[in-house]
């Protein structure tokens, strides 16, 4: 039966980073079949491993798959959310292995791309600040924006959580409460893009991403749709996060869409 090393195999399932996974093995945190877990330990599908005292669902030979999906807005992120509002997951295909984890959240008034993988270790390197992936944003304001103002975006604003700014700004054409902007960035911090405006006194009425490193919302995927992502930008998508390409990839011969809310 196939093994591989704990920490590769919780960090593929989306537990977290390799590196994290070692750290709560040397703290005690990992037990398998009720013993404490070693670095170096190797495991099997059979094998019962817990985590803080969480059993935990894992596959040693687990099939990589990779969607995208435009979310629309008054969706949010999380598997259920308390106050009863829809989830991104109603709208996902179900899978028996693996659970799907989102590269890159979105807030509820944020529409757009999201890249949704079964591969931990994948989604990771693409959101770690370190690998420094461009995330592009449409975005319409509300007030007149300076050249000055430009400037100052790009030089940077000081926010509660630090320094941000966006690496370019283009006119996207409008006028009045229709006016748009491109931004670029790299990072992913909590409803980002809206505070660099709001440092500046501009008002953001729509946000939607347009991009994330090199997969683009293209038009044929409308609002609150998924599709499968072809394997050559699965490819590029591992290139692009310096991952070898995992042997066992998802494909369909044809894109099936999700049904769409109500």
């Amino acid at each position: 039966m196939e093994t591989e090393k704990i920490q590769k195999v919780l960090a593929r399932a989306g537990y977290g980073s390799r590196r994290e996974i070692e750290r709560w093995i040397e703290q005690g945190r990992i037990e398998v079949n009720g013993q404490r877990a070693r670095l170096g330990d190797r495991i099997t599908s059979d094998d019962k491993v817990v985590v803080d005292g969480k059993p935990l669902a894992i596959s040693t030979s687990q099939l990589v798959r990779v969607i995208v999906y435009h979310k629309p807005v008054g969706e949010v992120c999380t598997r259920s959310d308390p106050d009863g509002r829809p989830t991104i997951f109603d709208n996902l295909p179900v899978i028996k292995h693996g659970r799907w984890i989102t590269v890159g959240r979105l807030d509820i008034n944020t529409s757009g791309l999201l890249i949704l993988t079964t591969d931990g270790a994948l989604a990771n390197k693409l959101m770690h600040p370190s690998s420094e992936i461009e995330r592009e944003y449409a975005v319409r304001v509300l007030g007149e924006v300076s050249e000055q103002d430009i400037r100052q975006l790009k030089k940077g604003v000081e926010l509660d959580d630090g320094p941000a700014h966006f690496d370019s700004i283009v006119d996207a054409g409008g006028q009045g409460s229709n006016h748009w902007y491109h931004v670029l960035l790299k990072e992913g911090r909590n409803r980002e893009v809206r505070r660099i405006w709001e440092a500046i006194g501009i008002t953001v009425s729509r946000l939607m991403r347009i991009r994330y490193g090199n997969i683009e919302l293209t038009r044929e995927l409308r609002s609150g749709k998924w599709q499968d992502l072809p394997l050559h930008k699965i490819k590029a998508l591992y290139k692009l996060a310096n991952l070898p390409l995992p042997e066992k990839i998802y494909q369909r011969n044809k894109t099936r869409n999700a049904r769409r809310r109500g």
